[in-house]
């Protein structure tokens, strides 16, 4: 009964600042690795950020120096801060969590949440 719920979505002006929270809920393994994707109209899904359960981060390209990802594994939350956000931000965004343990590796997503950046 693993359940990612997104939240922090909206509108911005390019240059402005938003985070987005991803809830999760349910039991979570100690081995899991947690991450946001995105997609835009017409485009493939891509993974923006990533944190390992050892705080290890990731990102891609395009957002380096802009966004950042952490977690809070007592609230069992992850955040992603974007600041200055450009129109090629625009997407739907996705929290994703995957864990291991001794039966084999999960994998659960949330339902989104639309960021719009204006020009």
């Amino acid at each position: 009964q693993v359940q990612l719920v997104e939240s922090g979505g909206g509108l911005v002006q390019a240059g402005g600042s938003l985070r987005l929270s991803c809830a999760v809920s349910g039991s979570i393994f100690s081995i899991n690795d947690l991450a946001w994707y995105r997609q835009a109209p017409g485009k493939q899904r891509e993974l923006v950020a990533g944190i390992t359960s050892g705080g290890s981060t990731n990102y891609v390209d395009s957002v380096k120096g802009r966004f950042t990802i952490s977690r809070d594994n007592a609230k069992n939350t992850v955040y992603l801060q974007m600041n200055s956000l450009k129109f090629e931000d625009t997407a739907v965004y996705y929290c994703n969590l995957k864990e291991w343990y001794e039966h084999g590796e999960l994998e659960f997503w949330g339902q989104g949440t639309q960021v719009t950046v204006s020009s």
